[in-house]
């Protein structure tokens, strides 16, 4: 299983859960089946490997449950107390860098789950995969790459405006023109970016080819699925790792600058928002009656 499915299966999971509060448990709690039939799509599992995949699938929900939601909690309390202030880009920096930390014990986990499963995979699966990912890729390019720059760039708006609006509400027309505006100054090279992720799928096609060719331990797999994890991460290319930095800045400072032309009212929303999902996190860590 490709650590690019991995992290994204996590930051999937991780998204459903702050959908809607009023969704959020349902959706973690749906979050295996959802997850098994993702997997599946990508990888296509043999009939003897389902009971495994789905075991590794639930293993990873129940213990991240335990050990990660209540740290998630913490940092929407924690969201909670900053929310109805201004911010600095280099808060916002700092909000990126504390959920990608809060992310990593949950991928350490998906990597060792899957390292047990790789040996089964072979070249139909491997190539499975590749197709799935080139379809996928095709999506991406449809949804970032549309021919005509205006319609790419009202996309991108359509993008970030239903992001901001998920934690603070319908944002007006002032509101919006910020974000027009921040869009248009953006660094962000979806070609660049479709470029580095086709890049990273060939590497963990042929890494993941080599390892089962290769009859290689538990302990290798483990190790080739970290050196991915940290490729997704922080690009090997040089060039594409300092656009990488660039567009990290630039996003804080354009958070910020959209948390700050948010009105009071809009933050209690977005406090609000935050508590909701708060209060749901911890009812799924909550012990069983």
């Amino acid at each position: 299983m490709p650590q690019s499915l991995l992290k994204a299966a996590i930051i999937g999971a991780l998204l459903a859960l702050l959908s809607a509060c009023s969704a959020l448990q349902l959706a973690y709690n749906n979050g295996p089946l959802a997850a098994w039939w993702w997997l599946d799509g990508y990888v296509d599992f043999s009939s003897e490997q389902t009971p495994r995949a789905k075991a590794a699938i639930d293993q990873w929900f129940d213990a991240t449950r335990h050990a990660q939601l209540p740290e998630y909690a913490k940092l929407v309390v924690q969201a909670q107390a900053e929310v109805m202030d201004p911010a600095t880009p280099a808060q916002a920096c700092r909000w990126q860098q504390q959920l990608r930390s809060k992310l990593d014990p949950a991928l350490d986990r998906a990597i060792g789950l899957a390292a047990d499963l790789v040996p089964g995979l072979g070249e139909t699966q491997w190539r499975h995969i590749e197709a799935a990912f080139a379809k996928k890729n095709a999506e991406m390019r449809r949804d970032f790459l549309q021919p005509k720059l205006e319609e790419r760039a009202k996309a991108s708006v359509k993008r970030t405006l239903e992001r901001a609006e998920t934690l603070y509400g319908d944002l007006d027309e002032a509101q919006r023109r910020v974000i027009a505006a921040g869009v248009a100054a953006s660094p962000f090279d979806p070609q660049a970016w479709l470029g580095e992720r086709e890049r990273r799928q060939r590497d963990t096609v042929q890494m993941l080819r080599r390892l089962g060719s290769e009859h290689a331990d538990r302990e290798r797999i483990v190790a080739a699925l970290r050196v991915l994890a940290e490729h997704a991460e922080v690009s090997p290319d040089p060039t594409y790792r300092a656009y990488q930095q660039r567009l990290i800045d630039y996003n804080c400072a354009f958070a910020a600058q959209i948390h700050n032309a948010t009105t009071p009212a809009q933050r209690k929303a977005a406090r609000e928002r935050l508590k909701g999902w708060e209060d749901d996190l911890r009812a799924l860590t909550a012990p069983q009656q």
